[in-house]
């Protein structure tokens, strides 16, 4: 996991600097739980000796936290060993990875709603046609 730190192991935020070279904060997201991170991302990059592409990470302090876990628990002492627990920490906290009832009813929901407006579309287009051509004649 030290390998994987920056020297310092500071965390800090990220910043932005737009023409005028004024600093904009930007939120950033966990690559692993997918939520905001206000306050101290942690970013990780792979070590040298990983195959190509070296990857990098941004990850949430309860994240960061299961990961130095992961970590330690590993018996993988190979470059591959940071990418080898992000994937299992990945398994774990993506929301996507155990989809439940709720979240298959939101999904519904919004297909619901997107076909309820395209039919009240066309029946609008529809309508519009037909008066167009009434007054024709």
């Amino acid at each position: 996991m030290k390998e994987a730190m920056p020297e310092n192991g500071a965390m800090t935020a990220v910043q932005q600097e737009n023409a005028r070279g004024l600093k904009k904060w930007t939120l950033t997201t966990c690559s692993v739980c997918t939520r905001y991170i206000w306050f101290n991302p942690m970013r990780l990059e792979e070590p040298v000796g990983v195959p190509e592409p070296r990857l990098s990470w941004t990850l949430c302090k309860p994240c960061a936290q299961a990961l130095h876990i992961e970590m330690e628990r590993s018996p993988v002492r190979s470059p591959l060993r940071l990418r080898i627990a992000i994937g299992m920490i990945a398994a774990e906290r993506w929301p996507m990875a155990y989809r439940d009832r709720l979240q298959e009813r939101i999904s519904d929901r919004r297909w619901i709603i997107f076909m309820a407006v395209g039919f009240i579309i066309a029946m609008i287009l529809h309508l519009a046609l037909i008066v167009m051509i009434a007054s024709i004649r």
